[in-house]
């Protein structure tokens, strides 16, 4: 069957083997707390997918990172989000080596050679601040910084070899904290992990809690944005990466609970063909804004993104709901995966920023104004 045909053999082509071992698991296995998902995506070097091939990655465009993002979503979603927080942080840390410490790039070959996983510990989605607002805090100390605080949930708690997170670095001056993004390795004195996710969905995802108790963080592991900027370009590049390979991991889960219904030949015809469509043309949008990224400008690309995220989320929403009609009762009682699949994919608005609180942002910069969210 063609449906997912092209992504799947996008996987396959960056992570060979990785399908077939997803395949080959029950969705509901893949998809609770311990499973095997994680490692597996680890031993076939899933870590440096976005990560460039000058730094030892394999250098994957944007566009094959939304196709395997879809693909991995379709067979199991949890592994799917946690991936995508690492991918955000690894799009991040990319963008920083325009304008870093020049330590990036050797961050980044170990990422590479190692497959270490990135734990996202960025403070998103808080409400009535801006949306990269630090949470955690930070004192500065003669070789790095002192930083504590909570994130929670924080995908990959146990996979985790390394946190990146926004601080806010108090001015040993008394000036205005500054802005910092830290990179904690997971062995850290001070790093403590705790269970908080209480919900069977995306339960696979490990987003549960990571507190900093005074943890120190070498000079070296630490990269500073532009002074001054609500969201500067690296910022918002990261940000609208993230966008995209999160709405693509969701349209992945929307995909394979239409999967099922066409293999069934659940349905008429045009009921059918109306699915595929509504996830082809988000794929299609999701492709468009993912192929502008190297050349895009950064307001646009996540003003870009959010747009095609929003419209996502309704489709996804649409398609899940009525693949489970078509799908019919028997297999609805059958089995948990339907349900599972349809609780699955309306997690996409739970993703920071919600609709609500984009809104007004997204309409002043379309009247012209900075985009700040």
């Amino acid at each position: 069957m063609r449906f997912l045909e092209r992504e799947r053999a996008c996987l396959e082509r960056h992570l060979p083997g990785v399908d077939k071992v997803l395949r080959d698991v029950p969705l509901l296995d893949l998809e609770a707390p311990g499973n095997d998902a994680l490692a597996a995506y680890r031993s076939a070097g899933g870590p440096a997918l976005l990560v460039p091939a000058a730094y030892g990655g394999l250098g994957a465009s944007l566009v094959d990172a939304v196709r395997v993002q879809r693909a991995v979503g379709s067979r199991s979603p949890s592994l799917a989000v946690a991936t995508c927080m690492h991918h955000f942080s690894v799009a991040s840390l990319v963008e920083l080596t325009t304008t870093g410490n020049g330590f990036e790039w050797a961050m980044l070959s170990a990422i590479a050679e190692h497959s270490w996983y990135l734990s996202s510990g960025f403070a998103e989605g808080t409400p009535g601040q801006h949306i990269l607002t630090p949470t955690m805090r930070a004192t500065v100390v003669p070789d790095g910084l002192r930083v504590s605080g909570v994130k929670k949930p924080c995908s990959l708690t146990w996979s985790m070899d390394l946190l990146s997170a926004s601080v806010a670095v108090t001015d040993p001056d008394g000036g205005p904290d500054r802005s910092a993004v830290v990179l904690v390795p997971a062995n850290s004195e001070g790093l403590q992990r705790r269970r908080f996710w209480q919900s069977w969905v995306l339960a696979g995802a490990e987003s549960d809690e990571v507190e900093l108790c005074d943890v120190h963080v070498p000079e070296a592991l630490v990269f500073y944005p532009s002074p001054g900027a609500e969201m500067d370009p690296v910022q918002a590049r990261g940000f609208a990466a993230f966008e995209l390979l999160i709405t693509a991991s969701y349209v992945g889960a929307a995909s394979g609970l239409v999967e099922r219904v066409l293999l069934a030949g659940k349905g008429d015809a045009g009921d059918r063909a109306l699915l595929v469509s509504e996830l082809e043309s988000t794929t299609a949008a999701l492709e468009h804004v993912a192929a502008d990224m190297d050349t895009g400008e950064a307001d646009e690309l996540l003003a870009s993104s959010l747009h095609v995220r929003y419209a996502a989320e309704r489709a996804v929403e649409r398609v899940v709901m009525a693949a489970a009609a078509l799908g019919g009762g028997m297999a609805f009682v059958g089995s948990s995966e339907v349900a599972y699949l349809v609780a699955a994919g309306r997690a996409l608005a739970f993703h920071p920023p919600s609709r609500a609180a984009a809104s007004e942002p997204l309409l002043r910069h379309l009247a012209g104004a900075a985009l700040v969210l």
